[in-house]
């Protein structure tokens, strides 16, 4: 596996826990369809979440959510509207971001993390 995908791996590992930490059940993990991925599926209440996770080193040449545009978010639309096909739930769908920034990647003892509610 690249680095890069250890790395990615990492952040969505992350966010998981930082969601079940919050009170979030998490449903699934990097559904994958034709049309996309969502890295994180995740319940809490009447909310059925689907959750982007953006890992960035910086912020220097914008947020991590920015990089969320909107050609991503109709394929994240297209994507959670699959899964909703598929399972059945009578949840309200969400879409949030979560930021994790790790100035030292993997190696970064404490990231900052960013949850965006309802993003788009």
């Amino acid at each position: 596996m690249t680095t890069r995908k250890l790395t990615g791996r990492w952040g969505e590992e992350l966010a998981a826990e930082y969601l079940r930490r919050s009170g979030y059940k998490i449903v699934a993990l990097g559904y994958r369809t034709r049309m996309g991925e969502i890295d994180i599926i995740a319940e809490k209440r009447k909310f059925l979440v689907f959750v982007e996770v953006k890992l960035r080193k910086t912020d220097k040449f914008g947020t991590a959510g920015e990089y969320v545009n909107a050609e991503k978010q109709r394929k994240l639309r297209l994507t959670a509207l699959a899964w909703m096909q598929s399972n059945e739930t009578s949840k309200q769908p969400r879409f949030d971001v979560i930021e994790i920034y790790a100035p030292h990647g993997i190696q970064t003892v404490d990231p900052t993390i960013n949850h965006i509610e309802n993003a788009f």
